[in-house]
């Protein structure tokens, strides 16, 4: 399904955005088939956030593709619709956000297989990712009668903007749990699973993301972890979170230069119908780490 690859796509776009303003900020490797090279070798807080985005990507983009009618072999939700509320009916098409899970499902799960920890992990993240589209569905509803007078109201099931669904995941990755590998013996031979590394903390449910080993800091480039470092990124010099150069800088410090950009600006609505702009230079500093 072409939308499995458009799922990938946004959760790859999503996880950018996210971490923007980080030491690793998502970045992919174009000459290599791991696509982030290799940071996701370690069972990371960010291989947790990157194994449960794209999960979530693929289960977003096929029930959207489901429910506009461009996949043959699914369509909308009609299973989950109960009784309407008060002063609307059922109506529209409701997304089949269990359809796209399940394709997600086998996309995404389809090597973890194996009786180790690494693989108990991803399936764990790929299933966060997946539960928190269920988490987030809601209704969307839409006015008919003369005027917008809205007397009668049709909803359907909705899947939210995939950016609330990377905000609510990169809120699960900032408390994610950490875990410690525990062996024993089955009917089918050694089995790794993971328990929480302190029990005076709350067991993660299905919607929390776990992770085993710690992350390198990210500060200087490594081939062995995947790090590019953080020379010539910008920073934001006002700020004192882990955008700021202090912190994103790792303590090296940062390089100031201006830069001139054209704007457009004086714009003036012409009546009718169009907005006439003049061009400006306007000059910026822009700061970056050393």
């Amino acid at each position: 399904m072409p939308s499995v690859a458009e799922g990938v796509k946004i959760g790859i776009q999503e996880c950018q955005h996210q971490f923007r303003g980080r030491r690793w900020n998502c970045t992919t490797v174009n000459d290599s088939l791991a696509i982030f090279g290799p940071v996701l070798d370690k069972a990371t807080r960010e291989s947790a956030f990157v194994h449960a985005i794209a999960s979530a990507g693929v289960a977003f983009a096929v029930t959207r593709s489901c429910a506009e009618g461009s996949a043959t072999i699914c369509g909308c939700d009609t299973r989950h619709k109960g009784s309407p509320g008060e002063g609307w009916k059922w109506g529209g098409c409701s997304e089949d956000v269990e359809f796209g899970s399940m394709v997600s499902r086998e996309f995404a799960d389809a090597r973890e297989n194996r009786p180790d920890a690494r693989s108990a992990m991803n399936r764990h993240n790929n299933e966060a990712g997946r539960t928190s589209i269920i988490e987030l569905m809601h209704l969307k509803c839409k006015c008919h009668g003369l005027s917008g007078s809205c007397e009668v109201k049709t909803c359907w099931w909705s899947q939210p903007d995939f950016r609330v669904i990377g905000d609510y995941l990169k809120d699960k990755y900032d408390s994610a749990s950490e875990m410690v590998v525990e062996k024993h013996r089955e009917s089918r031979g050694w089995v790794e699973t993971l328990r929480p590394k302190y029990n005076f903390f709350k067991a993660p449910t299905e919607k929390d993301l776990v992770y085993y080993e710690n992350s390198p800091n990210f500060c200087e480039p490594n081939p062995e972890t995947g790090s590019f470092g953080t020379r010539d990124r910008i920073c934001n010099v006002t700020s004192h979170g882990i955008d700021g150069c202090d912190l994103l800088c790792c303590g090296r410090g940062h390089n100031t230069r201006t830069e001139k950009r054209k704007e457009k600006c004086h714009c003036i609505f012409h009546w009718c119908c169009y907005v006439r702009c003049q061009e400006c230079i306007r000059v910026y500093d822009v700061h970056t780490c050393k």
